[in-house]
């Protein structure tokens, strides 16, 4: 059985242990810390840290040293951000840290995905992104959004203030398979219901999995919308699209 003690980073030890309460959690990244290289743990340490000049480093170092640019992004990056992830949803970090995080996993992104680009690794869907009508929030949305691109996925964003139509238009355009919708205020989570409709109306329901979010969106509204799936969190927006790809396919 794998034990915390298998991570040779202190800094990734010191988080799961400190920080990651959920026991299913602490299984799964201690099995993924323990089988990742070192270098990758430190790509990872510096972007919890929010550290982007060491992230910036490490990466190119990384890169010099072969090492896979795919690995790079899934061991180094995004297994960094996924504990980010966990720690803003349970309240241990805030927006600020959150931000600095994600400069962090944007410098190295800067060297991966011109890479991925030129070795023709092809998207696993498009998703459409945007806060919906009258809702200025967009750091939750935004969070997703990092996450998605990172986990493989060509994401066009919207934005905030996004009416019905922009999201009709860019789904369209794109041919996109996939929808997400976000919203902070109370007073605009009806307006997921509005959308939801509009496509209905536009006789385009059927073509296109939408999921919803935000911190007042629950499970039952959710249902109550007509929405094919919430998601709690960045991780779990990541989960459901990849769940979306895998019936697709």
């Amino acid at each position: 059985m794998t034990e915390l003690t298998d991570i040779v980073n202190e800094t990734i030890r010191r988080e799961i242990e400190e920080y990651i309460e959920r026991p299913d959690e602490v299984e799964r990244n201690v099995e993924l810390f323990a089988r990742i290289r070192p270098l990758m743990q430190e790509i990872s340490a510096a972007l919890i840290e929010g550290d982007d000049g060491t992230v910036d480093r490490l990466t190119k170092q990384a890169l010099d040293e072969d090492i896979d640019a795919l690995e790079i992004m899934d061991d180094g990056l995004i297994a960094g951000m996924g504990i980010v992830g966990i720690k803003f949803r349970d309240n241990f970090i805030f927006v600020p840290e959150v931000l600095a995080c994600a400069r962090a996993m944007k410098a190295g992104m800067t060297y991966i995905e011109p890479i991925l680009s030129a070795s023709g690794v092809k998207p696993l869907a498009t998703v459409v992104m945007g806060t919906v009508k009258g809702d200025l929030h967009d750091i939750g949305k935004n969070l997703c959004i990092m996450m998605l691109r990172g986990s493989g996925f060509s994401v066009v964003d919207l934005g905030v203030d996004t009416s019905d139509d922009e999201f009709i238009d860019a789904v369209e355009e794109h041919k996109a398979p996939i929808l997400g919708m976000s919203a902070l205020l109370t007073t605009t989570m009806p307006n997921m219901g509005k959308t939801i409709e509009a496509f209905i109306d536009a006789d385009l329901r059927e073509d296109v999995k939408i999921m919803v979010g935000g911190a007042p969106v629950t499970q039952e509204f959710a249902d109550d919308m007509g929405a094919d799936a919430y998601g709690k969190d960045a991780l779990d927006c990541v989960a459901v699209a990849k769940g979306f790809v895998s019936v697709q396919a």
